[in-house]
């Protein structure tokens, strides 16, 4: 069975809409009470998984055991956290990994840009298997990234002042966050002095296979673990494993990328 979060998004539109047209014409009616009951369900939903449709639809096909079908002879299992191919009698699986980078090659002294560069390749010859790194980069839209910046630079302050609370703080988390906060106030920093700054959407991409589709997917998810731990801890990023919406974007980031930084903004996980 197919499943298109997109599809799904405009029927629970289409409802909350239907709901309110017969909320309207019910004359205040028996009918209104259970139509402005259907214009609620379907705008909370239509608003849900068009916001969390990268969370909510996996677990939905999981739980309704849902297989989608894409075109090309790929398919996506019920917990949609690979991509599946069988070539031949042989399944491949594909498993997409978000990395989020909060400090910029710019920033970092030539020394620090040389440590760095060998942690990276140290990182890699220790990985037994390809792995594809993948980045789009762009300008900025300048007109509200000055606003998000400062939200999302409250909000990583929060979470380190979360973290320092804690009774035994967690010293990587507490090293990333300070980099976090330190990131963003850099970049509020940069914005007032009229510099242009540039972003970057970075993911990685490994490939299991097997026999059977279950055999596939357990050897990408055992390569996608490796690498987490490996990349995370060598340039010490958050890597993060992708579902739904978010590595149904970067399978189809291999045939066609956004074509505007708004768009390019839009897409960001």
């Amino acid at each position: 069975m197919e499943v298109n979060v997109k599809y799904i998004s405009y029927v629970a539109l289409g409802l909350c809409l239907l709901g309110a047209l017969g909320s309207f014409i019910s004359g205040g009616g028996i009918l209104a009470p259970i139509a402005a009951l259907l214009a609620l369900l379907g705008g909370i939903s239509a608003v849900a998984i068009y916001k969390y449709g990268y969370f909510i639809m996996p677990f939905l096909t999981q739980k309704g055991k849902i297989i989608q079908i894409i075109e090309g002879g790929y398919e996506i299992p019920p917990a949609q956290d690979v991509i599946l191919k069988n070539s031949g009698g042989t399944y491949y699986a594909s498993a997409y990994l978000g990395v989020k980078i909060y400090e910029s090659t710019t920033e970092k002294s030539p020394e620090e840009n040389m440590v760095y560069s060998e942690y990276f390749e140290r990182a890699i010859s220790s990985v037994r298997f390809p792995v594809k790194f993948a980045m789009m980069v762009y300008v900025m839209d300048m007109s509200k990234h000055r606003s998000k910046l400062e939200t999302k630079h409250a909000e990583a302050q929060l979470r380190l002042a979360r973290e320092r609370e804690k009774p035994d703080p967690d010293v990587l988390k507490l090293d990333r966050y300070e980099k976090e906060v330190s990131m963003y106030e850099m970049q509020v920093h940069r914005l007032v002095s009229g510099f242009k700054p540039m972003g970057a959407i970075t993911y990685l991409m490994t490939t299991g296979v097997g026999l059977s589709k279950e055999a596939a997917t357990a050897a990408a998810k055992t390569q996608a673990n490796e690498l987490k731990a490996t990349i995370s801890n060598a340039l010490n990023v958050q890597v993060v494993s992708l579902q739904g919406d978010e590595m149904l974007r970067c399978f189809e980031w291999e045939y066609i990328i956004p074509p505007s930084a708004t768009s390019m903004e839009d897409a960001v996980l």
